[in-house]
């Protein structure tokens, strides 16, 4: 493949007229588009580089906000259970089907897109938000129910204890402990968040 269109996918890097492989000691997460289409990558580092995770670049071929990670083999799940778990990372996707959870599909590391809630929308007439514990992805739900509501997409929220994410829950408390988490409303969710700000 000519370099040039390596260099343009994000796939290589170049220094001094040498070329490198950009996704060089990392894990790589194939990123394929709802038609069955490799259209990037993401890769987690495998020692301590930084970034810990690195995804292809915006390109013509692929723009994270028109995507979710996984979609393409979880939407006849989705289908068939009648709602999505929308998580925020790669592992969060892997760690749950591993554990027999379907219908997961992940937001690239970004926030919820109006572009993925319409993607969403096609194949979830329902979508559970299961984002990390800590601060950032409980603000992302805040946002992500917004632009949810905004493409008229019903969603519910999964709250984990003690600021685990889904990957660090199941793995610590199991697949019972998974099942016995009930989604709340959007607005049960809201509430609650107010609370923590309010006596």
């Amino acid at each position: 493949v000519d370099e040039k269109i390596l260099l343009e996918l994000g796939l290589i890097s170049e220094s001094k007229g040498k070329y490198y492989d950009k996704f060089r000691n990392r894990v790589m997460f194939p990123i394929i588009n709802t038609s069955g289409k490799v259209i990037g990558f993401g890769g987690r580092a495998i020692g301590d580089d930084n970034p810990k995770y690195l995804n292809s670049p915006e390109n013509k071929v692929f723009q994270k906000k028109n995507n979710l990670y996984a979609l393409n083999t979880t939407k006849q799940d989705i289908g068939k259970d009648g709602y999505a778990i929308l998580v925020e990372g790669y592992m969060d996707v892997v760690a749950l089907s591993q554990y027999g959870i379907e219908g997961v599909a992940a937001t690239l590391g970004t926030a919820l897109t109006p572009e993925q809630a319409r993607l969403l929308n096609r194949f979830a007439p329902q979508v559970v938000l299961a984002y990390d514990g800590d601060s950032a992805g409980q603000n992302a739900i805040l946002r992500g129910l917004d632009v949810l509501e905004e493409a008229n997409v019903p969603a519910r929220v999964l709250v984990f204890p003690h600021g685990l994410d889904p990957d660090e829950f199941i793995r610590q408390e199991g697949i019972e402990a998974f099942h016995q988490l009930k989604p709340i409303s959007a607005v049960h969710y809201r509430v609650l968040r107010e609370k923590e700000k309010y006596d």
